[in-house]
């Protein structure tokens, strides 16, 4: 059985891929998987992905599920609200997938604009945290190659 989630720790750059993501669609929402674990109620956000042919219209945005390849470590999906109201809407509520759902609203500037939710559309309570997985840059995939 799965605890409910009590918290969340959010790593720095995840708060600050998803503001800049946030700013580069603006007026139009941007949309996020958001990568990490599990323990003990906690959830530990350290990486995002951008969704393939992901949607980014005026007032929604979306992408299909069956474009992504399965993945267990995805906790949930972040995307922005450009009128600043980062408060789910009933839409949101209808398609919440993972443990949690994160919503920046504009201006995008700091972890003030961040809200969390649980699947219900509860808040939760989220720290910033420096560390965790590293993000992906263009050095570390050529290095790879």
């Amino acid at each position: 059985m799965t605890l409910p989630v009590k918290s969340v720790v959010v790593r720095k750059h995840v708060l600050d891929s998803i503001l800049s993501y946030s700013k580069m669609f603006h007026p139009r929402e941007g949309i996020l998987l958001l990568r990490g674990k599990t323990k003990g109620g906690v959830v530990d956000v350290d990486g995002v992905v951008i969704p393939p042919n992901a949607i980014h219209g005026s007032g929604f945005s979306a992408f299909g599920w069956g474009m992504i390849p399965i993945d267990l470590s995805y906790v949930g999906v972040a995307h922005s609200h450009p009128s600043g109201y980062a408060v789910p809407s009933h839409e949101d509520l209808l398609h919440v997938t993972g443990k949690i759902m994160v919503i920046a609203g504009a201006p995008y500037s700091d972890e003030s604009c961040l809200k969390i939710y649980n699947i219900h559309g509860e808040p939760l309570s989220f720290e910033v945290k420096e560390g965790g997985s590293r993000p992906v840059t263009d050095e570390s995939v050529d290095s790879e190659l």
